[in-house]
């Protein structure tokens, strides 16, 4: 199968209309008169005049003004602003696409849920085809049969080959909500933008009684937060998952990859992503997926998470990568670690001053400035680098942990790293447990995936590129012969410190 997806429209061809409703990202933030940060993935942006005024007014909500059109649109493609439609459903517009595999108890009931809408069951090879023609009977549904399990890709992409209304939504069988017409209320709206491509719920785990059941009602692997905004690789919701995602069809082209039976979804949104097109997640409308039903499927399932990677790195290179960041963030946290937090600190003192002096000097006040940027961008770097340390090298992490030396600095990074997973929601006491499996099974299936594809690229840490130079670091002027051999005798000094720091961590007793 090949990789086509059609190109999106230019910005500049579909500014955002007059009137439209647009609120600004409640995570953007003016550092100074002129200056806003946020954004995903976040940046900085510096707006002057009506461009200011606008933003200003945005803050709480209002209106796109005659004239702002194109800036409302440059807001939006950076995930700053946020436009509001009221465009009533017309479910006569979407087709909706469930694939099913040997799941008919979970199919009747969210066939129940979505009366009223066209449905089309895709039976992906399922034993038993008897109970699946009996529920699409039922609930006057369209049934398409494929004779073997190929996989969902391929089950999706045969339903819309055989559909034909704009809207497709796609909706896994055990997944469930309370009221179908709001959700696709919700979600239908975005598609007034003509850019928008995809857009998907919040997927949560049920409320039950059992451990597994209170973990994912919090910790489900498809949820991807309360916070709403553009799906783009490296922000922060990096991808949505099928479960239940409703696409434009003339953005469809050929589809899911079908050579992925996991990830595919991923796969999917990063291509459209590619091709101009914009993707929403809506965290305020809330599914239900079920929780797997034994202890052993649970653990597959992360395993099968975590070896996707593989195939997805092949595709897609760094933004599979398990950690990103500049080589002076790194570095920075890696002294930190080392028992050297002065080299981290001199390493942020410096970027503070480099930003001040090169981006900051005409703001009202560049050293606050300069040192929020700088705590945004190094400072609290260090939270999502431990989880992403302890998400795929979690196990190597705790192995390490049995060298006398090493004990107490592994187990520091791999508490910060789990602990981040809790940041924004208090775990119970037997979360705690299933939170460390979960990461565990995880970075299993990540070492599988790259096992299996023969390639490194899923365990490689990305290192960006930095506009800090070593100079800056060292505090030398511009360059001449004298300075460059004291920069030279400096840096020796360094490698040296980091030298004894590395003999002495791993030094046997």
């Amino acid at each position: 199968m090949s990789d086509f997806l059609p190109q999106a429209l230019s910005p500049v061809e579909a500014p955002i209309p007059e009137g439209t409703r647009v609120v600004l990202d409640e995570h953007a933030t003016f550092l100074d008169r002129d200056l806003v940060s946020g954004g995903s993935p976040w940046r900085l942006l510096r707006l002057v005049g009506a461009s200011r005024e606008a933003a200003k007014r945005w803050q709480h909500g209002g209106f796109v003004l005659p004239g702002e059109e194109r800036f409302a649109r440059t807001l939006v493609q950076q995930g700053l602003l946020h436009p509001h439609f009221d465009d009533d459903v017309n479910v006569d517009e979407i087709d909706v696409i469930v694939p099913v595999f040997n799941d008919d108890a979970s199919l009747e009931t969210l066939l129940a849920d979505l009366e009223g809408f066209h449905v089309t069951i895709v039976d992906d090879g399922s034993l038993d085809a008897a109970e699946a023609t009996r529920c699409a009977n039922d609930y006057d549904a369209t049934l398409l049969r494929l004779h073997a399990n190929e996989g969902p890709s391929h089950a999706r992409n045969a339903a819309v080959l055989a559909t034909s209304r704009p809207l497709l939504w796609f909706i896994d069988a055990d997944v469930s909500m309370e009221n179908a017409f709001h959700v696709a209320q919700r979600l239908y709206t975005a598609f007034s933008d003509p850019l928008v491509a995809a857009t998907a719920p919040r997927v949560r785990g049920p409320e039950g009684p059992s451990m597994r059941e209170r973990f994912e009602e919090h910790f489900s692997p498809l949820d991807m937060g309360e916070r709403s905004g553009l799906v783009v690789p490296g922000g922060f919701v990096g991808f949505v998952p099928s479960a239940c995602l409703m696409v434009r069809r003339a953005a469809y082209g050929d589809g899911f990859d079908e050579a992925l039976r996991v990830g595919e979804d991923v796969d999917f949104v990063w291509r459209l992503h590619d091709q101009g097109w914009l993707v929403r997640y809506e965290a305020t409308v809330i599914v239900t997926h079920r929780a797997r039903t034994s202890w052993r499927a649970w653990w597959i399932q992360r395993q099968r998470y975590g070896a996707s990677s593989g195939a997805l790195a092949e595709r897609h290179g760094s933004r599979l990568a398990p950690l990103r960041g500049d080589p002076w963030t790194l570095l920075a946290w890696l002294s930190v670690l080392a028992g050297q937090p002065a080299i981290g600190g001199r390493i942020v003192r410096a970027a503070r001053n480099h930003a001040r002096a090169k981006n900051f000097e005409t703001t009202d006040n560049p050293r606050d400035v300069a040192n929020q940027v700088v705590a945004r961008n190094m400072v609290r770097a260090g939270g999502p680098l431990a989880r992403g340390v302890v998400r795929t090298f979690g196990g190597a992490l705790l192995l390490t942990a049995l060298h006398p030396r090493l004990r107490t600095r592994a187990l520091v990074l791999f508490a910060v790293g789990s602990a981040w997973r809790w940041r924004h929601q208090r775990p119970r006491v037997t979360d705690i447990p299933l939170g460390v499996a979960d990461d565990l099974a995880y970075g299993v299936g990540v070492v599988q995936g790259a096992w299996q594809t023969k390639s490194f690229r899923s365990l490689t840490p990305h290192v960006t590129k930095s506009s800090l130079g070593y100079r800056d670091v060292m505090g030398l002027p511009a360059s001449s012969d004298e300075q460059k051999q004291r920069a030279a005798q400096v840096a020796a000094q360094i490698v040296e410190r980091w030298r004894q720091v590395i003999g002495r961590t791993h030094r046997l007793q």
